[in-house]
């Protein structure tokens, strides 16, 4: 896809109303429209890369990604753009009829494109389902197998060339007027402009000659999604009748939660409690990871709210820049529950000078702001 700013190529700013994008692109639209442009290779361009750029920013949710992430978005943007290439002209009156005023789309559950009038190409709906992963299946991807109930074409129906229109899609009547003969062209009233009719509906189909039916599709997601990412796969959504294509699936992602790692994009954190002998003494404590446990070193005289960095254990980049961390948060647990043993001996230490605090200068200073609060 283009790589340059779907705000330059709009000329607005990143501030711009919905109203202000669309205005904007139907300006540009119309400038670079192939019919105004015949044969201009160049115009043509600009005409698909606007296109591309309405197709971002009119989408709040890709408007968003975009702001944040750029053309390097986790799952691309879904259509056009997310094929690696620029929108082919069918895409664009698919998807941006109603910006010329064409009367594009159609019932049914599909939707209808085309140029000048033509015959028209249906595309089915898409589909979209949500699917929840565990922290393992993000960390290292998964491939998953999901039932759908989409409508598919039923055997047995059977299409034919329109008699209306001889399957050109459009139909050309000419009226007498003051002024001479005038030639109109219109969509072809009785197909809709598809050139085809059905001939024969298969029992239990729709009018369309579709049917309902579940099916079962192999999808493969890739290691490090977020939740509320969407992955567009081309072609796997409800089929269309006749010639039509097929709608696209949207697959959007859910995080389950982890009994003992939180997700802050990349890197993980792992909140765990040692005791004050251990916080004192140094030890050796467990900590999770995705996949098993490590063996991490708690040095003598750690304090509370400490943190260890495990680096590299955390989640992977979807765009494949490396791993996060694991962020460990070590809060020292003073005890509550005492033995009158257990009470002897630390009365013994109470005035030892190694057990009274001794607070840095960093820390005298945060005092000192407390007490200032607090006019103390």
């Amino acid at each position: 896809m283009s790589k340059k700013d779907p705000y330059d190529l709009l000329g607005i700013g990143r501030n711009a109303t919905p109203e202000e994008i669309k205005k904007a692109y139907r300006q540009q639209a119309i400038k670079w429209h192939p019919d105004k442009n015949p044969g201009d290779k160049a115009a043509e361009e600009r005409f698909k890369e606007a296109a591309n750029a309405y197709e971002i920013l009119s989408d709040p949710d890709k408007k968003a990604k975009f702001d944040r992430f750029g053309h390097n978005a986790p799952g691309g943007f879904g259509g056009g753009s997310y094929q690696g290439g620029s929108m082919n002209m069918e895409d664009i009156f698919s998807q941006f009829g109603d910006i010329f005023g064409g009367g594009f789309g159609g019932g049914g559950g599909f939707q209808g494109f085309g140029r000048g009038g033509g015959q028209r190409v249906v595309k089915g709906s898409n589909l979209r389902v949500r699917m929840k992963l565990t922290l393992d299946e993000i960390a290292h991807g998964v491939e998953k197998q999901l039932k759908l109930q989409k409508l598919v074409r039923a055997k047995g129906s059977e299409f034919g060339t329109c008699p209306t229109c001889k399957g050109n899609g459009q139909v050309t009547r000419v009226q007498s007027t003051f002024l001479g003969h005038m030639q109109t062209v219109t969509t072809c009233p009785a197909c809709g402009g598809m050139g085809q009719t059905i001939k024969k509906r298969a029992a239990g189909s729709d009018e369309h000659g579709m049917v309902r039916e579940e099916t079962t599709v192999s999808v493969r997601i890739p290691a490090g999604v977020e939740e509320g990412m969407q992955l567009n796969i081309s072609g796997m959504g409800n089929e269309a009748p006749m010639s039509g294509v097929a709608g696209d699936l949207l697959v959007v992602i859910e995080e389950e939660a982890h009994a003992d790692l939180k997700r802050d994009g990349q890197h993980l954190h792992h909140e765990t409690f040692i005791s004050v002998v251990d916080a004192a003494l140094g030890s050796t404590i467990e900590v999770p990871l995705i996949e098993g446990k490590a063996k991490v070193k708690v040095e003598p005289g750690t304090q509370s709210n400490h943190t260890l960095r495990l680096r590299g254990k955390g989640l992977p980049s979807v765009n494949g820049h490396g791993n996060g961390d694991i962020l460990v948060h070590l809060m020292v647990w003073t005890p509550s529950h005492l033995s009158k043993e257990e009470k002897a001996a630390l009365e013994k230490l109470r005035d030892s000078p190694g057990i009274k605090p001794q607070p840095t200068a960093k820390d005298k200073g945060f005092f000192d702001k407390v007490k200032e609060m607090f006019g103390n």
